[in-house]
C-alpha cells in the first residue's frame, strides 16, 4: 500500500498484478490499482482532472491526462472518501506509476494533489539485491 497527503487530501493506492489477464510469453503484463481519495480537510473539493506518468522497466514513459477518474468527477465533503479501481498494461514485468489530481474548491480555487509513486511488480520480474 502506498499513501500520500497533500493539503488534507489523503490518497492511498494498492496495486495488484493480474496474472489471469497477463501473457508473459507475449511481453504483456497487466495490473489493477485501487485508489482511495479521502478529504481530511475542512473544505469541500471536487476532483476535476487526472495526470498519470507510467514508466515501464525499460524507462519508456507514457503520460495519461483527462477529466476525472473512471468517468466521474467526484465531490468530496469534509470526511468523505471516494474509491475506484483502474488498471494498466505494460510490455515489461515491472514499472512504476505516479501522478496528480487537480482538485477544485467550492470557491473555484484549483490545486494539485500528489498521487504517491507506486511500484508495479510481477512474479515474472527477477528481484535483484545489490
Amino acid at each position: 500500500m502506498y499513501d500520500k497527503t497533500t493539503r488534507a487530501i489523503h490518497v492511498t493506492v494498492r496495486p495488484t498484478f493480474l496474472e489471469d489477464q497477463s501473457s508473459p510469453d507475449e511481453n504483456y503484463y497487466v495490473w489493477a490499482y485501487r485508489v482511495q481519495i479521502e478529504n481530511q480537510g475542512a473544505e469541500t473539493v471536487q476532483l476535476r482532472d487526472r495526470y498519470w506518468r507510467i514508466t515501464d522497466g525499460f524507462g519508456r514513459v507514457q503520460e495519461v491526462r483527462g477529466p476525472g477518474v473512471v468517468g466521474e468527477q467526484p465531490v468530496l465533503k469534509p470526511g468523505e472518501r471516494f474509491e475506484y479501481t483502474s488498471g494498466t498494461p505494460l510490455a515489461t514485468p515491472s514499472g512504476i506509476m505516479l501522478g496528480t489530481y487537480r482538485m477544485e474548491t467550492e470557491t473555484g480555487e484549483s490545486f494539485e494533489v500528489e498521487i504517491p509513486a507506486f511500484s508495479l511488480d510481477s512474479p515474472h520480474y527477477p528481484m535483484r539485491l545489490n
